[in-house]
């Protein structure tokens, strides 16, 4: 996969899907599966046209808990499902700019040469969201383009999105959000020193500071952490640790079986199923007896 960031070189006769793609769940999955399949039948290079950062992270600043895959996870999972090309438009103030019909002349047109759009319905483009899918198909014949609408994809009768999922996994029914994503929800970070207060009880943990993640539900969850040459379970609490009077969030990992020190070390931790809720414990010793309560059933 050639991934182009804000680049200028030309392409010849592709085939694009264009959207955020946040969590490259089972939906996007399949609308990409499509688009393949369009572009191996015309002989075309397939792709994906994303944005970096989110549009509604750049439009509201104060959105800061939203994203369910960071920008590497994004480029990581595109990989897998070996498109030829990614490309990456920064969405800065310039390019926030740009008329419905510069986007579909300068990128569509001009950058990608795309002769086949795969959009959802609902897909908006250009400033203040002038474009739609009908800009789109009104502009077919002067750029020698097909647009392609595509059908959400449903699970129990519900549209299976983003939004469902981020809803998900702020309500802590992490098992339900794994099933739309295809996979486990994963936290990537690098390991900062703490307080060591887990080391001292005899629970060392690898500290995460949670950053643009949408925040699932506080508390504890049993996860799998993957690191440099090693795979293994564990138990991790996200919150503020009331019992310590915490003012931070943070993301608490304690690795079955493992003693290296991972200090600045990258992990990640993928989230199986919430064991239980956050809260505040009267003394050391209460918090000890539930944490070997939170290992047992975790390891369960």
């Amino acid at each position: 996969m050639i991934i182009y960031k804000n680049s200028k070189k030309k392409l010849r006769r592709t085939v694009i899907a264009i959207g955020n793609f946040d969590g490259l769940h089972l939906g996007h999955q399949k609308v990409l599966d499509q688009a393949r399949k369009k572009a191996k039948k015309y002989n075309l290079k397939f792709g994906v046209v994303s944005f970096e950062p989110v549009p509604v992270m750049f439009f509201n600043k104060n959105i800061k808990n939203h994203r369910i895959n960071n920008f590497k996870q994004k480029i990581l999972s595109f990989k897998r499902l070996k498109l030829d090309f990614l490309r990456i438009v920064k969405f800065n103030k310039n390019f926030s700019k740009l008329s419905p019909e510069q986007f579909i002349k300068n990128i569509i047109h001009k950058n990608l040469n795309s002769k086949f759009i795969f959009v959802s319905k609902n897909f908006r483009f250009g400033k203040n969201r002038k474009g739609s899918v009908k800009t789109l198909i009104k502009h077919e014949k002067d750029f020698s383009y097909k647009t392609v609408i595509t059908k959400p994809l449903k699970k129990n009768n519900k549209v299976l999105s983003s939004s469902v999922i981020r809803l998900k996994i702020s309500l802590g029914k992490i098992h339900e959000a794994n099933k739309f994503l295809g996979r486990k929800w994963c936290v990537t970070g690098k390991v900062i020193k703490g307080k060591k207060r887990g080391r001292k009880i005899g629970f060392p943990t690898c500290n995460i500071k949670f950053k643009d993640y949408v925040l699932p539900k506080l508390g504890v969850y049993s996860v799998k952490v993957k690191g440099n040459r090693f795979n293994k379970k564990g138990v991790a609490n996200i919150g503020y640790r009331p019992t310590f009077n915490g003012k931070s969030l943070l993301l608490e990992v304690n690795i079955f079986g493992l003693k290296k020190n991972l200090y600045k070390k990258t992990i990640n931790v993928s989230f199986i199923d919430f064991i239980r809720d956050e809260k505040k414990f009267r003394n050391i010793d209460e918090l000890k007896k539930q944490i070997k309560k939170d290992i047992k059933r975790a390891k369960k």
